[in-house]
């Protein structure tokens, strides 16, 4: 019985930390490789994903064309552990935002690694994580899609330990959402989080305290909903830095305590408090340290998604890390291989990787290493720099003392995780020996 008893408590303790893990994954396993996944060996033509991951082919010489977007399984790993242990450190629960990578064999690592769900920006993203199980969706939005509604209302009903929050951030969005939850008959009300917004010339949410009460109070006036907590998105702050974020994340935690005093949470059991994208989580570490008691427990919420894989330019400059070093530091996870294919002179080369492949939203790609087409070995890309990017070109200006042929590979770092993912459909995961251990499956 007592034996009994700690398996029902070790059951329950896994399912609240994630560590079930996802339905769905083996299937991706069993997906047979083909035409439709660039870069992946012409002769895997018919294996399953899971048997070309169990050769254990190189990346290098392998059979794998390019260009070719690689995935550092050693940063993946550690910029999962760093972000699990920092959460644990400062008191955070955490949803890693989905949309940066829109895979859910990374959903179900962030969640072995402790997360408590995962944040969506939309609802397709949400149904993509419900098809692979996850249990906990917050999705940083306002929805008033009545389609969306309906899936929604139907996924509650049909899964009662299912758990979704989302935003609420206008009187007009509740009236909407109501509307449409009735109308699917839906016998679960939604929770929502009132969005307070970053400020005048931001982007979504409620300007002012005020207009947050009214968006409550409509809330608390319909069946369908319930108010659940706060958030917003601190990045978004205009002219963002520490004073100006930190004094918008201590207006948030005011508004919490507004809210609560004046019996705006009573229809639940926690109060959610949530802000933290990938350039400020330490200033909201810093500010939900000193969240006051309130009358429920209080879910502080994290969300930065860009951390799983980093990047070698954006987030680099951006990263919390850089102003506590003393916490750790993320690894780029990412490099995009491709091929010179022509070099009309001694101060200029192409390569065959472009806009197709490079995210270029933020920044150009970074030429780092250079893998010499006759010997194989790997240089620093001396005197190399990208400068322009064609669809399926690279512009590359080169120094008189940058070593380069057509048939060298020339290995670059990039900018901007989320418009990097979403570039590929099976992504190699590879060893730094340059062994290839499995594919990351996405779904944008």
């Amino acid at each position: 019985m007592a034996a009994g008893r700690r398996t029902d408590d070790l059951n329950e303790l896994n399912e609240l930390k994630g560590l079930k893990g996802l339905k769905g994954l083996k299937g991706l396993s069993d997906e047979r490789v083909d035409h439709r996944f660039k870069a992946l060996p012409p002769d895997a033509d018919g294996l399953t994903v899971g048997a070309l991951a169990a050769e254990r082919r190189s990346l290098f010489t392998g059979g794998f064309t390019t260009p070719v977007l690689a995935l550092s399984a050693e940063s993946v790993e550690h910029n999962l552990a760093l972000l699990e242990t920092y959460s644990e450190r400062h008191g955070l629960a955490f949803a890693p935002h989905g949309k940066t990578s829109m895979s859910p064999q990374l959903f179900a690592r962030q969640l072995e690694r402790g997360a408590w769900g995962i944040t969506a920006a939309v609802p397709h993203q949400a149904r993509v994580y419900r098809a692979f199980g996850v249990q906990r969706i917050f999705l940083a939005n306002e929805v008033v899609d009545a389609a969306a509604l309906r899936w929604l209302a139907a996924e509650l009903d049909r899964a009662p330990g299912f758990r979704f929050v989302c935003y609420v951030d206008s009187v007009r969005g509740v009236e909407l959402m109501d509307e449409a939850l009735r109308a699917a008959g839906a016998t679960r009300p939604v929770e929502v989080v009132v969005e307070l917004g970053a400020g005048e010339g931001a982007r979504t949410g409620v300007r002012t305290e005020g207009e947050c009460a009214a968006v409550a109070d409509a809330v608390a006036a319909v069946p369908t909903l319930r108010l659940t907590g706060v958030a917003g998105y601190e990045g978004e702050v205009p002219g963002a830095d520490g004073e100006s974020v930190r004094a918008w994340l201590r207006r948030l935690v005011a508004l919490a305590a507004e809210f609560d005093a004046a019996g705006q949470f009573d229809g639940t059991d926690e109060i959610v408090l949530s802000a933290g994208g990938s350039a400020w989580f330490d200033a909201v570490a810093d500010v939900f340290a000193d969240v006051p008691a309130l009358s429920r427990p209080v879910l502080k919420l994290l969300r930065s998604g860009a951390y799983i894989s980093h990047d070698d330019v954006h987030y680099r400059h951006l990263t919390p890390f850089n102003r506590v070093p003393e916490e750790g530091s993320l690894q780029p996870a990412f490099r995009l291989w491709a091929q010179v294919v022509s070099r009309p002179s001694p101060e200029q080369a192409f390569v065959n990787a472009g806009k197709r492949d490079a995210a270029y939203d933020l920044d150009l790609p970074v030429a780092q290493v250079v893998r010499d087409g006759r010997t194989g070995e790997i240089r620093p890309a001396t005197g190399v720099t990208v400068t322009r990017l064609s669809d399926q070109h690279g512009w590359l200006t080169t120094t008189p003392d940058a070593a380069l042929e057509v048939g060298d590979w020339v290995g670059m770092g990039l900018s901007h995780p989320c418009t990097s993912f979403d570039k590929w459909q099976l992504i190699p995961l590879v060893e730094a020996d340059g062994t290839v251990t499995d594919l990351i499956r996405t779904f944008f």
